[in-house]
């Protein structure tokens, strides 16, 4: 191949890689050239690709070539010039057999082909470079290689390994230096004149390769009758340099975050890299961010993109279950991580601004109320809690009369002596609304040292308190009240368990314990008499101690809400709670009262069921929504008291400590700090969070509870009790052992029957039961979802496939 003139003459000025365009010799393969050949600012602003003797001599290609008829060409092929091949305007007569043409296969391919027929009024069938037969429409035709008839397919691959040797992309730069100070614009084959030396095939189709893959140097423009490429404008080309050069930095450090993540994945469980040294690196922890963001499905558009490209390089599906998988398999984040706490954004760590006023709290702070605190350290005082239980801040005392009636105490714990209403601590709680209780963990309202040391009551030492009194009725109705800040000193840390065998015991010296029992016993006498509903289920409770293992240890708590010990603590919290309505009502105190309609279901219409969980679920399944009022009390008609306020946990329900907040005004006689209208407020931002608290323990109790069913013996037997019908012989049940309520077709029995099922697969992570009758009955499978809806509860919808295998049930929740 000889020099053109004007690549003889434009040579002096280019690279050593442009200049071997430019050469009588043929190109080596473009990998192999050097890799800075052209780079971006050297002695030319743009690559040093200027050679003053080239401007008038373009010009004088440019009109010799745009002045030539292509009759050579034309005669060849018997068709127009190339120039209107070229230009993706093809139609079936511009078209015949053995004309060697490129198209566009897909979105992402084009491929070269040799025409063979023509297929139907308008398509062609064609051979492609990989030796496929296809049927193409005119309109995919990119550019037909001018000079060829007759092509044979065969000689595909020969032909792109010609041109490979051609197709070096820095030679766009040269030509762009040469052709943007005049604003020329320039046709596929005089490219191939100026770059090549003669717009032969093989160059006019290199030439049209560079230009039509050109991201930078060149836009394609149309003109009336064919196709030109237009140089862009010198800030253009720096712009779209530079998003180049960003990109492939980006190729270039996602390749590299690809390996890291590669070499973690193939290493020993006990050798992954630890979680905090994949968040050092700023670069790597956006990534790794963006695939946690993803697998919750949380993510921005940004995250989405950076993660599926991940997922992609990594051979993985674009879906949240695969980058949850490959965050698990690289030792970031635990087998069993809990991934509503980064879906909910929750709380799980405090400020340092936080931090350092509770630090403050605990060096000291006088007790405002101190100079009005009764001594009351000389009473019994029962602290019940479950074992585990970390904030203990209510507790119980009684004495008999002399004239025989009962006097109850319940003692609150009083963490508003510490912190003050609006202060950035009680910020805090607010936007908490509430601990958050978890199987594997608990996020307390207030920090740690707090809620779990100074704020809670402890055993044998003098702990400040809000003491409610309340002196009962023979009927177990308030005969009267009050309430006082305190100082108690806890002689008992019970739990329900140890509580209840000293009740069965009877014990002589627990004579104080019987009298609460008592009282409980005539309290909910009386509520019952008001119509008071019974909701006492059986709950599950779960422990989980070090939830990080592949194979935790589980702890399962079944606990029956007719318990002695747990009914005599229910029991007392709700007088507190309406004693504490009466003293707002009394005092004319903008407190939040909780109420509750009465159900438009009588009672009665449930009285044929067996008592327990059975007709406490249809008692249940009637309820109304509760309501809130924040100037009165308004009746609670499931609890069958006239006004209610929650107020025996303010160290773990903001909403409590807002009442403490109002009392503890009064006592001390203070105007209250909020009105009716900033209480309803508070309280709505804090029931925002509690809701979002509930929908957070429920599905972690639910996923743990699969995963302790998934490790039980195959075939192992579990009671199960009727608690509804939901279609024909569809029944709701209650595994008793668990505590969980399931779903499946039984073949016998009624409400508030038992019958006996197993479990044959739990799916924690996928959130599905299959469980099935014993013995088997009607060969239907049952599934069925279990919807969690906007205030937390379940409904269950059922979908029934008949199929003839053993009965089985699915409950999912989504």
């Amino acid at each position: 191949m000889g020099l053109s003139p004007m690549a003889a003459r434009a040579a002096c000025g280019c690279s050593s890689a442009a200049l071997a365009f430019f050469g009588s010799r043929p190109l080596r393969r473009a990998g192999r050239r050097p890799a800075a050949a052209f780079a971006w600012g050297q002695s030319s602003p743009y690559g040093g690709c200027r050679s003053r003797l080239a401007h008038s001599l373009v010009d004088s290609v440019l009109d010799e070539l745009r002045s030539r008829r292509r009759v050579r060409v034309s005669a060849k092929i018997g068709l127009q010039g190339t120039k209107e091949l070229s230009d993706n305007k093809i139609d079936k007569r511009a078209l015949q057999k053995g004309l060697l043409l490129e198209f566009q296969k897909d979105s992402q391919r084009s491929l070269l082909a040799v025409v063979e027929r023509p297929d139907g009024k308008k398509n062609w069938m064609v051979t492609d470079q990989n030796g496929i037969l296809s049927s193409i429409k005119p309109q995919q035709v990119t550019y037909v290689v001018p000079g060829v008839m007759n092509f044979d397919a065969s000689r595909i691959d020969e032909f792109l390994e010609k041109a490979q040797d051609l197709l070096d992309p820095t030679v766009l730069e040269c030509a762009w230096m040469e052709l943007s100070e005049k604003d020329k614009s320039i046709m596929v084959e005089e490219f191939a004149e100026i770059v090549y030396g003669n717009k032969e095939s093989l160059e006019s189709y290199c030439a049209h390769f560079l230009l039509s893959r050109d991201i930078v140097y060149f836009v394609k423009v149309e003109s009336r009758d064919c196709s030109m490429y237009q140089p862009r404008s010198p800030p253009q080309v720096e712009e779209l340099l530079r998003r180049k050069r960003a990109k492939e930095e980006a190729e270039k450090e996602l390749e590299e975050f690809v390996h890291l993540v590669k070499s973690a994945k193939a290493l020993p469980m006990e050798s992954k890299p630890p979680k905090s040294s994949w968040l050092l690196d700023e670069k790597v922890r956006q990534k790794i961010e963006a695939l946690q963001a993803y697998a919750v499905d949380a993510c921005d558009d940004e995250q989405r993109r950076l993660a599926g490209n991940i997922l992609k390089a990594m051979g993985f599906t674009r879906t949240s279950s695969a980058a949850l998988k490959l965050l698990i398999n690289v030792g970031y984040f635990p087998a069993h991580v809990n991934l509503d706490l980064f879906k909910y954004d929750v709380r799980t760590m405090y400020t340092e601004e936080v931090l350092s006023a509770a630090e403050e709290l605990l060096v000291g702070r006088p007790d405002s109320d101190m100079h009005i605190r009764k001594d009351l350290s000389t009473l019994k005082v029962y602290a019940i809690d479950v074992d585990e239980a970390d904030e203990l801040d209510d507790a119980l005392s009684a004495i008999r009369l002399p004239d025989g009636r009962i006097k109850v105490w319940i003692h609150v714990a009083d963490p508003t002596c510490m912190i003050k209403p609006r202060g950035i601590i009680d910020r805090e709680a607010m936007h908490r609304g509430t601990s958050i209780f978890l199987p594997t963990a608990t996020f307390p309202m207030f920090p740690e040292r707090l809620a779990m040391n100074v704020m809670s009551l402890q055993q044998g030492k003098q702990c400040k308190s809000v003491s409610v009194s309340v002196t009962l009725h023979p009927d177990g109705s308030i005969a009267e009240y009050t309430l006082e800040n305190s100082v108690i000193k806890p002689t008992y840390m019970l739990t329900y368990e140890s509580a209840t065998e000293l009740l069965y015991m009877s014990l002589e010296e627990e004579e104080e314990l019987r009298i609460l029992q008592e009282a409980s016993s005539i309290c909910a006498q009386w509520r019952r008499s008001q119509g008071s509903i019974d909701t006492a289920m059986i709950e599950p409770r779960i422990k989980v101690s070090n939830p990080d293992d592949p194979e935790p240890n589980i702890n399962l708590y079944v606990e029956d809400q007719a318990n002695p010990a747990m009914q005599l603590v229910s029991e007392m919290m709700v007088l507190c709670g309406e004693a504490v309505a009466a003293f707002g009502a009394d005092n004319n105190l903008p407190l939040p009262y909780r109420g509750h309609p009465q159900c438009n279901t009588a009672v009665s219409a449930f009285s044929h069921l067996p008592d327990g969980p059975a007709r406490s679920f249809a008692n249940i399944s009637v309820l109304r929504a509760a309501e809130m009022d924040f100037q009165k009390p308004v009746p609670h008609g499931i609890l069958g008291i006239p006004g209610y306020v929650q107020f025996t946990s303010p160290i773990r329900r903001y909403v409590d400590l807002l009442a403490h907040y109002q009392v503890k005004a009064f006592l001390r006689g203070d105007s209250p700090p909020y009105s009716a209208g900033d209480l309803e407020g508070m309280t709505f931002i804090a029931s925002m969070h509690v809701k979002v608290a509930r929908r957070l323990h429920s599905n972690s109790l639910r996923y743990w509870l699969l995963e302790y069913l998934r490790r039980q013996p195959k075939g192992r037997k579990y009671k199960a009790l009727i608690l509804k019908f939901v279609k024909d012989r569809m029944a709701v049940l209650l595994l008793v052992e668990v505590g969980m309520q399931v779903t499946t077709i039984v073949s016998r029995g009624k409400v508030g029957d038992e019958v006996s099922v197993a479990v044959d697969t739990a799916h924690p992570r996928d959130d599905i039961l299959s469980i099935r009758e014993q013995p088997a009955g009607t060969e239907v499978q049952c599934y069925s979802r279990l919807f969690l809806c906007c205030d937390c509860s379940y409904i269950l919808v059922p979908v029934i496939l008949r199929k003839t295998m053993p009965l089985s049930s699915s409950v999912q929740s989504v």
